[in-house]
């Protein structure tokens, strides 16, 4: 038994209440026919390429030239598996609606025809169905799907949750993905080339602060901090946003004067916030937490300049 591939859930026939019709799959099994019916409507049929406009809808414009190039020489040696789909428009032509990787890599093999499913479709129609077809890839990136769910909400003028149920995916699924657009985009860049991961960027959402998101970003990077890290200082910094006026007042009013006056300027320098504990006798504790080896060297190194500069 074939394991049903895994996309967005219920497939574009929920999208567009069209029960007999899934995106790039042909649950019946009709012939190629090489000469044109009176309408090619519903028919797979071998088609030029030269008759076939791209999709101006296609979601995706990053196509891998090695990964063409083998699809090319796959397509050289036992053809087209599954056909492409377009729609009929004006002047005898085609446009594509999905399978923009099998057209190109046809074109790299010298093919001049394909075969084609051939839909009746609207604009709306071919918009959807090149965005369910693009979120189905298994190399996409978060931030692509993002951008993917965000135009599918658009487009279809759907909330959330309408989008949940058409879809069969759960709205806090869509939800998380949506978010990552409110990231400053050098982090959205770096989602989707891999220096950080969406368990990342869901920490950095929280953070307010641009350049605070920025700085921690970068922290990530240089230390290697784990999601768990990243949670636990992005809480850190939404807590010192949240409560500006209890950050200035340092950790509680017990605590005498010289150290209130001098805590905030050493948590600044050091870059964690310092915990002081002070018993009645007047003895102290001061904790410097940090979040991973490569944090405690770096907290190290300050405090070694401190060290090597006393004289």
């Amino acid at each position: 038994m074939k394991k049903k591939k895994q996309g967005l859930g219920r497939g574009l026939s929920a999208l567009l209440n069209d029960p007999s019709t899934n995106v790039g799959t042909t649950t019946a099994k009709p012939s190629i026919k090489t000469q044109k019916p009176a309408s090619n409507i519903g028919a797979v049929i071998e088609l030029p390429i030269n008759q076939i406009e791209v999709n101006p809808y296609q979601p995706r414009t990053n196509f891998l030239e090695n990964e063409l190039q083998e699809l090319a020489i796959s397509i050289e040696q036992v053809g087209i598996i599954q056909p492409i789909t377009v729609r009929k428009i004006a002047n005898g032509s085609y446009q594509l609606i999905s399978g923009e990787r099998r057209l190109r890599a046809s074109k790299l093999a010298n093919k001049k025809s394909i075969p084609a499913f051939v839909r009746h479709a609207n604009d709306s129609d071919s918009l959807t169905m090149a965005l369910i077809e693009n979120i189905q890839r298994e190399d996409l990136d978060a931030i692509e799907i993002a951008l993917t769910y965000e135009r599918l909400l658009h487009e279809l003028q759907l909330t959330q949750e309408e989008l949940s149920k058409r879809i069969g995916k759960k709205r806090a699924t869509i939800s998380n993905y949506v978010r990552l657009l409110k990231l400053n985009p050098v982090i959205q860049t770096g989602i989707q080339k891999g220096y950080i991961s969406m368990g990342h960027g869901k920490a950095l959402i929280n953070i307010n602060d641009t350049n605070q998101q920025l700085r921690l970003y970068k922290r990530i990077i240089e230390e290697g901090l784990s999601v768990r890290n990243t949670e636990n200082l992005s809480r850190e910094i939404q807590e010192k946003e949240d409560s500006p006026k209890k950050e200035n007042k340092t950790v509680n009013s017990e605590l005498p004067n010289y150290i209130n006056s001098s805590i905030n300027g050493i948590s600044k320098y050091l870059g964690t916030k310092i915990e002081v504990k002070l018993s009645k006798s007047g003895k102290g504790k001061l904790s410097i937490p940090f979040s991973s080896e490569k944090d405690f060297q770096r907290i190290q190194q300050l405090l070694s300049k401190d060290d090597s500069g006393a004289s």
